[in-house]
Order: structure tokens, then C-alpha cells, then sequence
């Protein structure tokens, strides 16, 4: 079924701009009236909301009678969020914007675009995809204004330029796509109360994160809890590591190099950051269970040692998600806290992120697709759904207050505040590398193999792939 055949709701009637030329304060309903006769979650005009980027663009753009199709991976409550952002998008342009999930975005996009029946706008939740679209003529480039934005108003805003621009079927580099909604994997969980009882600090920099893990276990504790099980995905968490510890020892040149095999899988720097996995999960002192227990421990159940009495690990490394795998009723700033995996004092490079993120490009171009994303590039736009939960964004013009709750608000300034970000480097390798060798062969590693001979095995699948 291609997104053309998909059932398009309604379109609402109400546009804003009518409402915006009479003046929001003065509607004898009153802006929480209005939100309310819209079924709008947030009354416009309300709030810590950025209503004037809202107004702005209202008053610039009229798309009555047009609709604008967007497809992505958003099923669920992530859908229900999106949604009611979309509400404020048509009451402000007058526009229908019909939103389809799948769960199996990534084979349908393509099988829509190469029907002719792609929607307007695409949501890719890997980058890769969206530069293999590009490379079939599939994505309609943005302008160079476009890019030059992002540069000048997302946080580590290069970084976001370098994640939107592939090359298009002439192999030329061209600026494709604006992202919204990001993740956040480096974070390590700790529970305060265990730090105080033990006189342990938050550690500032890398190398005071080393001392503290010799400090606890100096101390007769174990400082991790780690674990790389996950079924059939068995070792993805030890990639997770090595891409924090490369952007932790190499430049963020180095990082794109080794995604692109540019530089090989087996470079002395590559080795170099595996080891710097290997510091922390290979030595019996450092790991709940010991060493040998970090490949067969579930990532799921490996926070658990946090929630102990007494504690079977002091800290544990892994992205904002893995609340949802924490005892029910914890509660996050309380109970279990997180700080920022440091980098290198010595090595000078900044605070990297590594993360992931969606990114939003033109599949079929239409002037509505067009300004949808300008409408992304409106604080409000991020604001509506940080204030719904489960998003993060690196936009740096946004109203921080509008987040959901101080975590996520707490995750949002480590956004804000990198130098670097850099998207998981699995997602962006061949599937037979970032979901193939790459974990086996940390399996390999956490279980005593050899980094060196490690990383050969990974370089010698991705030149068979040649």
C-alpha cells in the first residue's frame, strides 16, 4: 500500500491567522477558550511558550485548503505527541497535515518514492537512509539559507549541517534535511543517596571519572554495572562505549572518517578507543559479576546493582531511555539521578554528545512541505512537544522551562552545551557492520579476545562488502 492510497482525515477549518488579525487577547472566548473549542493540549498565548515565533509565522504564511503528507517511524504515544504539535501547525497556516506511522518506515519510504507515491515530507530516524534517498534523486536538496540556519541556531550547529548533507545523484554534497527530536546516550546513572552514604563526588572530567572507579573499588565496592545482552541484538550496548570513547580520544574528523571506513576499523585510534571500553568492563574489580558476566548480563536487567541494598555498582552508562528499565515508581532526581559522561581534560575536544535524532526531509516537494520546514525552525515548534515528554532538541532558541519536567529539561542544557554531536556510529555503518560485526566482535572483546585482532575481523567484513 503506498502512502497515496492512505485514508486522509477531515481537514480542520479553523486558521488562525483570522483568529491572530482580531487580535488573540481580545476573542471574546479568551486564548484558553479557543484552545479549548481547538481541543489544543497547551491555550495559545499562555504558558512559557515562545507564542511570539508562533504569531511571527502565522502571519506569514496562509495554506488554506492545502494538505501536507508526512510519513515516519512516530506509532503510539510519540504519534499522539506529534499529533497535537500539528494542531498548532494548521490553526496557524490553515493547512491539513496528515501524518502516517509505520513501523516499517524504512522498506515502505522507499517502496513509496520509487512508485512516484512518496509524501511530502519524510521523517528518518537514520541519517543513512535519508543519504541513500538522496542519492537515488529521492530528496528534494534544501537551500543553502537553510543550512546556514541550522549552523547559526542549533547547539554544536555544524555538527547538525554535517547530518543533513549527502550527496545527490550527481555526487555532489547538498544540504537535505532540518532535525527534530533528539536522543541523548552519553549519560551515566548513578544513585545519589549511595554517593553521599560513600563521600563519592560527580566526577567533572574523564579522568576524575577513572580515579572515582579505582576509588570505589579501592574501597571493596564495584564501581559498573554493565551489560551487552540483548537477544538477537546481543552487543550493541559496547558500541555505545567505543563511540563515546572515540569522540573522547579523536577528533570529531577522526569520528566521520571511521564511520565512512575511511579511516579502517583496525586504525591504531580505533583500537585505542575499544581499549578505553575495555579500561572500564574488563578488568574483575570494576564490573558487577566480574568481567565475564558483562556479555551475558541483559542490558535491561544490568541498572538493576544500582537499586541494591547494599549497591552491587555505583554507576551505569547508557542513553535517557533506560528509565523505562528502572523498579516502578523510581522516581528520576530522587531516587536515581545522571550526569554527563565526561571527556578528556588533557585531550582538549570539548564537550561531545553522541546521540541520535529524526530528521525531516522533502520526498515530494510542495510549497506546504516547504513551510512546514520553516515551521521547524520556530521555538514553538519544538516547545509544543517538549512540553509533552519524551523529546530533546538541540535548538538553541527554545524556552528550556517548557520542558516536561527538570530531567528532561537537565538532558536538553547537556544538548545545548555540546561542542560536538555525532549520531550512533552503528546506525550510519553498513547493516552487516553497525548490526553485524561490530557487536559480535565487542562480544568478542567484553569475553578477553584481542581489540586488535578484533577490529581486523570488523575491517576484513567491511572490505567483502566492497
Amino acid at each position: 500500500m503506498t502512502f497515496a492510497t492512505r485514508r486522509l482525515r477531515e481537514p480542520r477549518k479553523i486558521h488562525a491567522r483570522s483568529a491572530l488579525r482580531l487580535g488573540v487577547a481580545g476573542l471574546a472566548l479568551g486564548a484558553a477558550g479557543m484552545a479549548q473549542a481547538q481541543d489544543l493540549p497547551f491555550a495559545v498565548g499562555e504558558g512559557d511558550f515562545s507564542w511570539d515565533s508562533y504569531e511571527t509565522f502565522a502571519e506569514a504564511h496562509d495554506l488554506t485548503g492545502q494538505t501536507i503528507t508526512v510519513f515516519g517511524p512516530w506509532l503510539g504515544g510519540e504519534k499522539d505527541n506529534f499529533d497535537r504539535t500539528l494542531m498548532y501547525f494548521e490553526q496557524a497556516t490553515g493547512a491539513d497535515v496528515q501524518y502516517s506511522g509505520s513501523d516499517s518506515f524504512e522498506q515502505q519510504i522507499l517502496i513509496d518514492a520509487e512508485a512516484g507515491s512518496a509524501p511530502n515530507l519524510a521523517v528518518f530516524p537514520q541519517p543513512g537512509l535519508a543519504a541513500d534517498m538522496a542519492s537515488r534523486g529521492y530528496l528534494t536538496p534544501l537551500t543553502q539559507e537553510d543550512a546556514d540556519w541550522v549552523r547559526d541556531n542549533y547547539a554544536a550547529g555544524q555538527s547538525w549541517v554535517d547530518l543533513g548533507t549527502y550527496a545527490d545523484a550527481d555526487g555532489t554534497d547538498q544540504f537535505y534535511g532540518i532535525f527534530y527530536r533528539a536522543d541523548l546516550k552519553s549519560l551515566v546513572w548513578y544513585s545519589p543517596e549511595n554517593f553521599e552514604d560513600a563521600g563519592y563526588e560527580v566526577p567533572e572530567t574523564m579522568e576524575d571519572l577513572k580515579a572515582l572507579t579505582e576509588q570505589i573499588a579501592a574501597d571493596g565496592e564495584t564501581p559498573w554495572c554493565i551489560g551487552l545482552g540483548s537477544g538477537a541484538a546481543t552487543g550493541w550496548p559496547a558500541t555505545d562505549w567505543v563511540e563515546d570513547m572515540m569522540l573522547r580520544t579523536q577528533s570529531p574528523e577522526d569520528y566521520d572518517a571511521w564511520v565512512a571506513n575511511e579511516m579502517p576499523f583496525d586504525d591504531p585510534k580505533v583500537i585505542g578507543a575499544i581499549e578505553e571500553f575495555g579500561w572500564f568492563a574488563r578488568n574483575d574489580d570494576f564490573v558487577n559479576g566480574g568481567a565475564g558476566a558483562v556479555a551475558s548480563t541483559d542490558f535491561r536487567d544490568s541498572p538493576a546493582g544500582l537499586f541494591e541494598f547494599p549497591p552491587q555498582c555505583y554507576m551505569h552508562r547508557q542513553a535517557s531511555f533506560v528509565p523505562a528499565f528502572f523498579p516502578e515508581g523510581t522516581v528520576v532526581g530522587e531516587d536515581i539521578d545522571f550526569f554527563y559522561l565526561p571527556a578528556y581534560e588533557a585531550q582538549d575536544l570539548g564537550k561531545p554528545v553522541l546521540g541520535a535524532g529524526t530528521v525531516v526531509g522533502m520526498t515530494n516537494e510542495s510549497d506546504g512541505a516547504r513551510v512546514f520546514l520553516d515551521w521547524l525552525k520556530t521555538p514553538i515548534a519544538h516547545e509544543l512537544w517538549m512540553a509533552q515528554g519524551a523529546f530533546l532538541t538541540a535548538h538553541s532558541g527554545v524556552n528550556t522551562d517548557t520542558y516536561i519536567n527538570d530531567t528532561s529539561r537537565r538532558m536538553g542544557d547537556i544538548m545545548l552545551n555540546a561542542d560536538t554531536f555525532r549520531f550512533d556510529a552503528s546506525d550510519l555503518m553498513p547493516g552487516a557492520i553497525g548490526a553485524g560485526a561490530f557487536w559480535t566482535g565487542m562480544v568478542d572483546y567484553a569475553g578477553g579476545a584481542d581489540a586488535k585482532e578484533v577490529a581486523s575481523q570488523i575491517q576484513s567484513t567491511w572490505d567483502s562488502l566492497k
